[in-house]
């Protein structure tokens, strides 16, 4: 028996990881001689996102030797690996399950769909806030015409706060919009993938050609000053925590859009609250909150130029479907010995 257990979500992780690693081994017992002799077991923690298990028990049906279950406990001392059913890792101890033998590892979003639907999220949101969405819905009820009156993103500045995958996808979209890209990330070097094959040097990463202003981390508040509309696609991480604070909101635009498609630790709740009622901070478009799921209550809510979507930016047919497609050819990859691909390891 193989486990391979998938996270859907960062309190499934965040409350049952510590304790499931203290007991997890890293042998694989073999029930029989041949690997359909063998039981691969699947496990989906987290009550969220019912649909990445579902497309994901669809795509295994034929194989009767890959079982899902969500009987987290009783599975861990034959863990092999934990993945995310998306990117985000920031719920694993990955130290914990790199000392207990135990692979950890995320689906890269330019494979599956995943950043592209992402990146229509933020346009979505960004649309949503320009053309003041809340106060559409309104004027439908009240039954008022022609208002209110709306922005377009025609000659914005958009700001694309970590310039990865996501950051990509969105720069290909907003560029019909007639805007102009600034965007950060930690370096802009060529990697070995964009090796030329016939001349053997290091060309430009793609998707670098779409921005015109480029910079790293440390530039973001000089990118914030400019820009009208502020996207954040950065990786949550112990770097990243809260770095949509008090000092960058300050260096935002007065009147200027936040919107967040990432992770929701990545804003100062404070500080966001701030200068939405003060007034600074012209929009908040996010699809990812500080504690989720998001209490209806918050009153952050209360503002009227405050967008929120349920954590739904990478789940679409397209995304979902690709996604259940890589775990189940890893599982069935586990299942025979086989090597593992599709995957971006972490440790």
């Amino acid at each position: 028996m193989i486990s391979l257990r998938i996270s859907r979500g960062i309190g499934a992780l965040g409350s049952h990881l510590k304790a499931l690693c203290a007991s997890v081994s890293s042998k694989v017992e073999v029930m029989g001689g041949d690997n359909e002799g063998r039981i691969t077991r699947v496990l989906f923690c987290g009550p969220h996102f019912p649909a990445s298990e579902q497309y994901t028990k669809e795509y295994l049906q034929v194989h009767p030797f890959i079982q899902l279950s969500a009987d987290i406990i009783s599975r861990a001392r034959k863990m092999k690996l934990i993945m995310q059913y998306g990117v985000g890792l920031e719920g694993v101890d990955v130290n914990a399950a790199t000392s207990h033998g135990i692979k950890v590892a995320r689906i890269p979003s330019d494979i599956t769909g995943n950043a592209a639907s992402c990146a229509e999220m933020a346009i979505y949101l960004m649309l949503g806030l320009l053309r003041k969405q809340n106060e559409m819905k309104i004027a439908v009820e009240q039954k008022r015409l022609g208002e209110p009156i709306g922005d377009t993103l025609l000659e914005k500045t958009v700001f694309i706060l970590g310039y990865g995958n996501i950051g990509i996808e969105l720069a290909k979209r907003l560029r019909p919009f007639g805007v102009k890209i600034v965007a950060t990330k930690r370096s802009w070097a060529p990697n070995i993938d964009s090796r030329d094959k016939f001349n053997g040097f290091l060309k430009e990463n793609p998707g670098d050609a779409l921005v015109d202003k480029k910079g790293i981390h440390q530039d973001m508040y000089e990118m914030a000053r400019i820009a009208d509309i502020v996207v954040c696609c950065l990786r949550q991480d112990n770097e990243t925590v809260g770095i949509v604070d008090q000092k960058f909101l300050s260096s935002m635009k007065k009147g200027a859009l936040l919107v967040n498609i990432a992770r929701g630790g990545l804003l100062n709740y404070e500080a966001v609250f701030h200068h939405l009622e003060s007034g600074h901070l012209g929009g908040l478009g996010i699809d990812v909150a500080w504690t989720e799921p998001f209490n209806p209550a918050d009153p952050i809510l209360k503002f009227p130029n405050v967008l929120i979507t349920p954590h739904v930016a990478g789940v679409t047919e397209p995304s979902y479907r690709s996604m259940a497609k890589v775990v189940g050819d890893v599982a069935l990859k586990l299942h025979t010995g086989s090597t593992l691909t599709g995957l971006e390891f972490v440790n």
